[in-house]
């Protein structure tokens, strides 16, 4: 049985927590490191500082995924983990840019190791887990509602989302000091910093509650069946069908596993460093503390509005150059301008000229969060697309995790200790991670359009049984040709 098709409006208010998620991601990314530098971290320092989020997130992915799978209650399957993940989110981002004053009224109960760059990383830690909690079952959402028809556009859409939800974040703090909002906290934080972290928490949250009321889903068609294999998950069961999966991860994820390392190695390179980079490399600051360092994160944060920008712009011509050319074929070729991009940056010292930089990136930053997702959504089974989205995102986390361990010791063994332009050297290395990444897509084989033939359904079973259907969705096309008939 096919499901539905979903009218535009419908896909428009399902994927519209996406713009609050972003918001929190974008604001987070664009000024974290700053802030860090701000509270007295060096440049070849900053990389470790982002490891407990992603260590969280690794363990979060799957659980939450799996957990989801298991849900239902009077919000339904995946909406209770988009609202709780918002709540805890838009706290951590409010009480972000007052890390420091947190710090210190904690000191005399926690005691005095508790300084500000230390409560700074906490708060993102608690950041990143909540924006995975709200954002991992959003991947299952659209897999769960749409059609296989419909689900490149429906990722799309978030995509949409993502960009106009970044671009507002990453904006924001240039566009105070443009109204005349240049002071700054006692710890150093920029107060257009400060405003824009507490706007963002009522953003995250207002968002991803728009989604929740205006989006439904649909009960278990057969209950009894759902309530049977819930209560086997009970207590620690969801850490079995975690190892299960992983035993039986489907071909096409890993394939996209190298694809997706490397692209977000780049992606982790150009934000823990840009800002810094362009601060140093075309601003000409030498000390964090100046105005003129200000001036050039602001700016880092502008370019990175650019992207966003061209990648909403782009998000909607993603599904038509993939029906007349392929889905891997876009992703490529969109991996490639952001390569170029990111490597260009070397040979500029305009500000506004690096503005064009962005245009590469903003292309692939709108394939990144759309191509990969829609390949691997006609591979799953659909009772496992949550906990299987989950272990996905492993390969976002991984990569993060790698960055936050190495890059520290790689900037001090190839730069030298606190060398200015290591972080413009980190941005170039995103860059061909981009190119390694752009070649690798090519190893993919994208299932979803493709008619399986019988055999190979038999020989799947052996390694992924085929259950009785516990989605909340009847079960998706699966274009199954008989191969007595295809030899008749």
């Amino acid at each position: 049985m096919e499901k539905r098709r979903l009218s535009f409006w419908q896909i428009f208010n399902m994927s519209f927590g996406f713009l609050g998620i972003q918001f929190g991601w974008g604001l987070q990314l664009a000024n974290m490191s700053a802030i860090y530098e701000k509270l007295g971290a060096e440049p070849d320092r900053i990389p470790i500082l982002w490891i407990a989020a992603p260590m969280t997130g690794l363990l979060v992915q799957p659980i939450i995924g799996s957990m989801s799978d298991r849900t239902w209650n009077r919000l339904g399957r995946r909406r209770p983990y988009f609202l709780v993940g918002a709540i805890l989110s838009s706290i951590a981002l409010f009480l972000m840019p007052s890390a420091a004053e947190l710090a210190a009224s904690l000191r005399g109960w926690l005691g005095s190791f508790i300084t500000g760059l230390a409560m700074a990383a906490t708060l993102l830690w608690v950041l990143d887990a909540s924006i995975n909690i709200s954002m991992e079952p959003f991947r299952a959402f659209v897999a769960d509602k749409l059609n296989t028809s419909q689900r490149t556009a429906g990722f799309v859409m978030q995509s949409f989302f993502i960009g106009i939800g970044a671009t507002f974040a990453n904006a924001l703090p240039y566009t105070f000091r443009l109204f005349g909002i240049t002071g700054e906290s006692a710890s150093g934080i920029p107060l257009a910093v400060t405003y824009s972290f507490r706007i963002g928490a009522g953003v995250f949250l207002l968002a991803v509650l728009w989604t929740v009321i205006t989006s439904k889903e649909y009960p278990p068609e057969d209950f009894a069946e759902f309530e049977r294999t819930r209560r086997e998950a009970r207590g620690f069961g969801w850490i079995r069908e975690i190892f299960q999966a992983l035993g039986t991860i489907p071909v096409t994820m890993r394939q996209l596993a190298p694809v997706q390392i490397f692209t977000w190695l780049g992606l982790f390179c150009l934000w823990m460093f840009f800002g810094v980079a362009i601060a140093r490399h075309v601003f000409g600051a030498e000390d964090a503390q100046s105005s003129i360092y200000n001036e050039g994160t602001a700016w880092g944060g502008i370019c990175f509005a650019v992207y966003s920008i061209v990648c909403f712009m782009v998000a909607f011509a993603l599904p038509k150059l993939a029906h007349a050319t392929s889905r891997k074929t876009v992703h490529a070729v969109a991996l490639v301008c952001g390569g170029v991009g990111l490597l260009s940056v070397y040979f500029i010292q305009n500000q506004y000229v690096l503005l064009l930089t962005m245009v590469g990136v903003g292309i692939a930053w709108a394939s990144i969060l759309s191509m990969p997702y829609a390949i691997l959504s006609g591979a799953l089974p659909p009772a496992r697309i949550g906990v299987y989205m989950g272990i996905f995102n492993f390969f976002i986390v991984i990569p993060e995790i790698i960055a936050s361990l190495t890059f520290g010791r790689l900037i001090r063994l190839f730069f030298g200790e606190n060398n200015g332009d290591a972080p413009l050297y980190v941005v170039m290395m995103g860059g061909l991670c981009m190119l390694i990444a752009a070649l690798l897509v090519t190893r993919v084989r994208d299932v979803a359009d493709a008619p399986v033939p019988e055999r190979a359904v038999v020989r799947g079973d052996q390694y992924e049984p085929v259950l009785a259907q516990q989605s909340v969705q009847p079960v998706p096309i699966t274009r199954l040709v008989d191969e007595g008939q295809k030899r008749g």
